[in-house]
């Protein structure tokens, strides 16, 4: 049989919005039928609300279930709005319980708890474990259908364990083994029982096991999970007993989110949670707003130093030439050293307690880069202005990023001292802050070297 060549993205999703426009969902099977599931899912997050459902309910019942399980949390609870009531508990006891849980952080409590008490008495139990824990836990992610095994069982026997629950099971390529009482004591890989002779005990296949306690942050377990470069990061509650499993994909989905998080708030937005197109402009003037409005507020700092310092601008106007080039540079040096202690605490590199070391290495890093730049400032404006005016702008250079780069250093620090994100203490209020400060430097060197 000759396959038929498979289409470009494009012209798949404009094949896909010819359909929907007009509004044959026969057309829009047809447009879809020929992508694969990734392919569909990434179709569905272009659309609108309206439409994603529409095309939805076109996918055959084996696809629409594996392209419900990937869409983001935000995207299910939308489709779900869109979905009838037997479609959705069709897709929603399908889920594992911590996508469940996800779905569930979305929902109404009216919908969400219509959908829990419509699941099966197991299925119930093990979403409502989950929901369990807080908020931002890595108990809230963890899946707790997994295989266990015991130090006293045989190779043999877990192998057989292993395909009795290999359905219901999230991951079997590591296997938790636990004592009478539930306590994780080891982690045996797969590999290990597979090669082992069937009389051989667990016991002396086993590893010392790496774990997470369930209300640890999730990011943090995530991020330990991925140091650590294990499939299978076992969660234990506060006596050691087992309760669910951190596989390696949701790792990496956690610490993908709260990168995505990370970028969008040093760029002084919140973040959209869902896929850019799929986004309502209302969401996103939301998530822009409330952080441009702090940040103009701010600005009046720099509006205040303007007015306090304008009879020294009157006597020399040229100063007023610098003032973007000095503003941009302190600005710019904070937020590169902001980012980078940023990124250090979420690798773990450095933690709070490391303020007075993190602090000397940015001063020194900032005197640096200030020395450097000073000196070009300094050569450029004295050839084309004056040399006491190229002097105040290569001392001003130097103390500016000096102190830019400090205080974009220090502000992560206080940020997570203080239990909140550091990106939210980084890029936005360094800017604001430098600018003010920068400027109040400007004017007392100005007026030191020009006797203003």
């Amino acid at each position: 049989m000759i396959k038929s060549p498979t289409l470009s993205f494009d012209a798949s999703a404009e094949l896909l919005a010819d359909a929907l426009s007009s509004n044959s969902l026969s057309q829009v099977a047809r447009a879809l039928e020929p992508l694969d599931v990734a392919e569909t899912l990434e179709q569905l997050e272009r659309l609108n609300t309206i439409d994603r459902a529409l095309a939805y309910r076109t996918l055959p019942k084996g696809r629409a279930l594996e392209v419900f399980e990937r869409l983001d949390a935000r995207l299910q609870a939308d489709l779900v709005a869109g979905l009838q009531d037997a479609q959705v508990a069709e897709v929603f006891a399908a889920l594992s319980p911590d996508d469940r849980v996800a779905l569930l952080d979305e929902l109404p409590a009216s919908v969400a708890n219509r959908l829990i008490l419509g699941l099966n008495e197991k299925d119930r139990a093990l979403t409502t474990m989950v929901l369990g824990y807080p908020q931002g836990a890595v108990g809230r992610f963890m899946s707790p259908q997994f295989v266990t095994t015991h130090p006293g069982t045989t190779a043999g026997e877990t192998l057989a364990r292993v395909r009795e629950q290999l359905d219901d099971a999230e991951s079997v390529y590591t296997i938790p083994v636990t004592d009478g009482g539930r306590h994780l004591v080891g982690v045996v890989s797969l590999r290990d029982v597979l090669r082992a002779a069937s009389s051989d005990l667990i016991s002396d296949l086993m590893k010392d096991p790496l774990s997470a306690p369930a209300t640890l942050d999730a990011e943090e377990a995530a991020r330990y999970c991925a140091d650590a470069k294990v499939l299978v990061l076992p969660i234990v509650d506060a006596e050691n007993r087992l309760v669910g499993i951190l596989t390696v994909d949701d790792a990496l989905r956690i610490l993908e989110d709260a990168e995505s998080e990370d970028a969008a708030r040093a760029g002084g937005s919140e973040p959209l949670r869902r896929p850019y197109l799929a986004t309502p402009i209302r969401s996103i003037v939301r998530a822009r707003v409330v952080w441009l409005l702090v940040l103009a507020v701010g600005a009046t700092l720099t509006v205040q130093v303007m007015g306090a310092f304008e009879a020294t601008l009157a006597e020399q106007v040229v100063l007023s030439l610098f003032i973007p080039l000095l503003i941009g540079t302190g600005g710019n040096t904070g937020n590169q050293a902001a980012t980078t202690i940023t990124r250090a605490l979420a690798l773990g590199d450095v933690r709070p307690r490391d303020v007075f070391k993190v602090a000397a290495r940015e001063v020194r890093v900032g005197a640096w880069l200030g020395l450097l730049l000073g000196t070009l400032g300094f050569t450029v404006a004295a050839i084309i202005f004056t040399v006491p005016l190229g002097l105040v702008i290569g001392l001003t250079l130097l103390a500016v990023c000096t102190m830019a780069a400090g205080i974009g250093g220090l502000m992560p620090l206080l940020g997570k001292a203080l239990k909140v994100d550091p990106a939210v203490f980084s890029n936005p209020f360094i800017s604001t802050f430098v600018d003010a400060a920068g400027l109040i430097l400007y004017f007392l060197i100005a007026a030191a070297v020009l006797g203003l």
